[in-house]
């Protein structure tokens, strides 16, 4: 089991509990939808220092990280000398909010893939990575990946936690990422209504705006600004969504519940 923080979910004002996925399966949807991150090596110049490294990563069918990378690299170099890293993987808005931004840190050795799997690595980072064919044959490149040994995820504020291999690997990409960050901005722009009237319900009745800042199968995150501060929390779909219909049916079913005065099952 993974030991966290997870002060974004948790009861509602009837004392209900907001389901939210995993920190395994937060872990897993990033590390899924971004394709480059920050790789920490031991250094052999300067024993014991920290060398970090811009990395292009692909995933094998446990989602560990695999990287295509040049003998002549000095990360390569530190890597052969002493295999523990780290991959530190961010989503584009943490250029915006950097600390409220969900990140997550994988742990792991890194060592040079066996040659009788090379082709199957081979073919799943170059899916992600399609330019990389004009080098991949070059003699000094080889195919590397990370044994995760831990993960720690960041979820934004008073949302962390250890996450142990074993649940890393069990859990499921979410259903609706590669659909998410589209889905996100139709719902801001063409649901404005929905949410405010979400908002000025479960929230604050000064409500001016309120914007979805995350999204999933099970609910999404509100962020909402009045007129002296801003503040935000999660609200549940009634079931499980899996794509972009779901999504809106779910949401409309929310205002109904809204304007019939059903309770609807948040945390803020």
């Amino acid at each position: 089991m993974s030991s966290s923080r997870q002060h974004n979910s948790g009861p509602d004002s009837d004392g209900r509990e907001v389901p939210e996925p995993s920190h395994a399966e937060r872990a897993k949807t990033l590390v899924y939808l971004q394709q480059t991150g920050s790789l920490s090596t031991l250094s052999r110049r300067q024993p014991g220092w920290p060398f970090g490294s811009v990395m292009p990563y692909g995933l094998d069918d446990q989602g560990q990280p695999v990287f295509l990378i040049s003998t002549m690299a000095m990360h390569t170099q530190n890597l052969l000398g002493d295999p523990r890293a780290s991959l530190l993987v961010t989503p584009p808005e943490s250029r915006i909010d950097p600390l409220g931004a969900a990140r997550v840190t994988l742990m792991g050795s890194v060592t040079k893939v066996p040659k009788e799997e090379s082709a199957e690595v081979r073919a799943c980072y170059l899916e992600r990575h399609a330019n990389a064919s004009y080098w991949v044959g070059y003699q000094d490149f080889g195919f590397f990946r990370m044994a995760i040994a831990e993960i720690y995820f960041v979820g934004g504020f008073g949302s962390m936690g250890w996450v142990t291999q074993a649940d890393y690997i069990a859990a499921a990409v979410d259903p609706l990422a590669d659909a998410s960050s589209n889905l996100i901005r139709e719902l801001n722009t063409q649901q404005a209504e929905t949410l405010l009237l979400l908002a000025r319900v479960l929230g604050d009745v000064d409500a001016q705006q309120a914007t979805v800042t995350a999204l999933d199968r099970l609910g999404f995150h509100l962020r909402f600004t009045t007129p002296g501060r801003m503040q935000g929390g999660r609200v549940t779909f009634p079931a499980p969504v899996h794509n972009e219909l779901e999504v809106k049916a779910s949401l409309a079913g929310l205002a109904d519940q809204v304007n019939a005065g059903l309770p609807v099952l948040h945390s803020l």
